[in-house]
């Protein structure tokens, strides 16, 4: 019998089909596993809610049994960090996963071009762009804050379907006009919904976690992204909710009384979306992130407890958030974790619950570590915060805090000192020691400035 005669170009066809197929199989094992479920993903993102605006978060004056019971049913971040202390770049912080200036968004994005802080670039894929890839149906309802153009449409950012307001904060939780403008859409098209904000956010939540329970949508995992107006200004609670506040509590100042009950109102609506979770049957199938994009705004009433400050300030008070994460079968009740973490973490962190992976470059880590262990030890982080705003007190210019272990560097105003403080024994930041440790100082003032070059590089206008 005559050998068979095999052509090089037919060994080199065969062997670079191996390859491929090697490859194919490869990717296939990676982008879904047929034996592992994936997760839905509820993240939930208030506006403005104070550090201790919640009753187990020690607020004598407020009822909140809903987001209680989510929180005590979580994994609790003691030292959760908004990227910023205003609304547009933390929320561009959750969305990339970056740090709010390195994609576009140093400052807060308006209706007025000539005070607009910013426009989202991004050099790297969004969370909904992430898990659209891992199989995920994606959907934003309620406030978004990051452009109001076509080309800033959360649809062009990776959302599947939108059912909210565009704009930067509504003039009136009932009419829904921003400077006379109606920035409410469902899709691309305008619409003008009747009834208080919170309520019509709260009930499309609802009718997206029915309709994702039904029919060939039941088989999809879901990421929704819901993201309240409240308790932003105008403090403007259902003056039913104002009125039992006052009568349960006859000394309330009418300040407080309105930002309890509007927050109130809103633990109420966010009740009913998780009560939805629970009637669909997926209430164990389902991630729940919830969070804040700053901290609490002082002069509407707003309780951030013993922390420094509050909203559009870079002390404490204006940086941490409440926040908490659940992951069924992952989290244990009632623990909590007192790692840094922060509101770009959020991205790292379900992309790998969902079973993916982050290889680009981006700043946020996964926080699952913490979920097994909320001991588990944590890196020493160093973590930025960058905002630039206009007006008299800021005329263009950028405020900055720098936090590097236990140390924090903070530039509260554009013509103010460098403050340096520890939190490890001065967690309400009281004592500078700016002028004690020159050393860490000029260390930590070089990387500041290394960072804000970075974020220079990025076009914003």
């Amino acid at each position: 019998m005559s050998p068979i005669r095999i052509s090089r170009t037919t060994l080199v066809t065969f062997f670079l089909g191996c390859l491929a197929w090697s490859a194919y199989l490869a990717s296939e094992a990676h982008a879904e596993d047929p034996g592992e479920f994936k997760s839905n993903v509820l993240l939930i993102i208030v506006d403005d809610l104070g550090f201790a605006d919640l009753g187990c978060l020690g607020s004598k004056d407020m009822r909140t049994p809903h987001l209680d019971s989510l929180i005590a049913s979580s994994l609790k971040l003691n030292r959760l960090y908004a990227n910023c202390p205003v609304c547009s770049p933390t929320r561009a912080s959750v969305i990339t996963g970056c740090y709010p200036d390195r994609v576009g968004v140093p400052g807060v994005i308006r209706t007025d071009p000539a005070n607009s802080w910013g426009n989202l670039t991004t050099f790297t894929e969004t969370l909904p762009e992430r898990l659209g890839q891992l199989g995920y149906r994606t959907a934003a309802i309620g406030k978004w804050h990051l452009g109001l153009e076509d080309e800033d449409h959360p649809m062009n950012h990776g959302f599947d379907s939108f059912h909210g307001f565009l704009g930067d904060m509504m003039d009136d939780y009932y009419n829904h006009l921003r400077h006379g403008n109606n920035y409410m859409r469902k899709d691309r098209e305008e619409i003008d919904p009747r009834g208080h904000a919170t309520d019509l956010f709260s009930q499309w939540a609802v009718e997206f976690i029915e309709s994702s329970s039904q029919g060939d949508r039941a088989a999809q995992p879901w990421f929704l992204y819901l993201a309240y107006n409240a308790p932003h200004t105008p403090i403007q609670p259902p003056s039913d909710w104002l009125e039992k506040v006052k009568s349960r509590q006859p000394g309330i100042t009418d300040r407080r009384a309105k930002l309890v009950a509007l927050i109130e109102h809103m633990d109420a609506g966010i009740g009913r979306v998780l009560r939805s979770l629970r009637d669909s049957g997926m209430d164990e199938r389902t991630i729940v992130v919830f969070t804040s994009d700053n901290g609490g705004q002082i002069n509407v009433g707003a309780n951030n407890g013993s922390l420094r400050d509050g909203k559009q300030s870079m002390y404490e008070g204006g940086l941490r958030i409440p926040g908490c994460i659940r992951v069924p079968g992952e989290t244990k009740a009632a623990s909590s974790t007192d790692a840094v973490c922060t509101t770009a973490d959020f991205l790292p962190t379900l992309v790998e619950l969902a079973g993916g992976r982050v290889d680009a470059p981006i700043d946020g880590i996964s926080l699952r570590p913490l979920l097994a262990d909320p001991d588990h030890a944590w890196p020493e982080r160093e973590v930025y915060f960058v905002r630039r705003e206009g007006g008299i007190r800021y005329a263009g210019l950028t405020i900055e805090g720098l936090l590097w272990g236990d140390l924090k560097l903070v530039h509260n105003l554009p013509t103010s000192q460098l403050e340096l403080f520890d939190l490890s024994i001065d967690p309400n930041e009281t004592t500078d020691l700016a002028q004690e440790r020159p050393k860490e100082l000029r260390e930590m003032v070089r990387r500041l400035q290394l960072h804000i070059q970075r974020g220079g590089a990025v076009p914003w206008q």
